[in-house]
C-alpha cells in the first residue's frame, strides 16, 4: 500500500514492478544485476483516484502515459535495486500528489479606464513626435 495523501492510497495490485539492466556506472555488475527499476501503475483502471484527478494525472504524466491508462516510471540512478525501487515509488506519489491539487480557474480582466486613457494619449504623443518629422525647407 503506497500512501498518497490523506484520502489516497495505492493498492499493491495497482502497481507493477519489473526490474532491467541499467547503464551507466557499476563496473562488471552492471552487466549481471538488474538494477534498474520499471514501475508501471494502472491509474485508469484505478478505484482509489477521482476521475478529475485522473484527468490530471495523464496531463502531468505526459509521455510517461500508456494508450492503456498506464503511468510508466523507469529509474535507474542508482546501483541498488532496493533504492530505485523507493526512488520510483516515490516519484508516483509526488505525481499523483501533484495531480490532486486543483489549479486556480482564470478570471479575465480588464484594464482599468485609466490605463486606457494613458496608452492612447502615449500614442498621441508618439505619432505627434514622427509628424513633426519631416522634409527640411530649403528655403529656410
Amino acid at each position: 500500500m503506497l500512501r498518497v495523501t490523506d484520502d489516497i492510497q495505492i493498492a499493491d495490485w495497482e502497481i507493477t514492478e519489473s526490474f532491467i539492466r541499467a547503464s551507466g556506472p557499476g563496473g562488471q555488475n552492471v552487466n549481471k544485476v538488474s538494477s534498474a527499476v520499471e514501475l508501471r501503475f494502472e491509474a485508469a483502471r484505478s478505484p482509489n483516484l477521482p476521475d478529475p484527478v485522473k484527468r490530471r494525472l495523464q496531463r502531468l504524466a505526459g509521455r510517461r502515459w500508456t494508450k492503456d491508462g498506464a503511468v510508466v516510471l523507469q529509474v535507474s540512478e542508482e546501483r541498488s535495486q532496493a533504492r530505485n525501487r523507493e526512488i520510483a515509488r516515490e516519484r508516483l506519489a509526488e505525481l499523483v500528489r501533484r495531480a490532486t491539487v486543483v489549479p486556480k480557474k482564470r478570471r479575465p480582466t480588464r484594464p482599468t479606464k485609466g490605463s486606457v486613457e494613458r496608452r492612447i494619449k502615449a500614442k498621441k504623443v508618439r505619432g505627434e513626435v514622427k509628424a513633426a518629422r519631416g522634409a527640411v525647407d530649403p528655403d529656410m
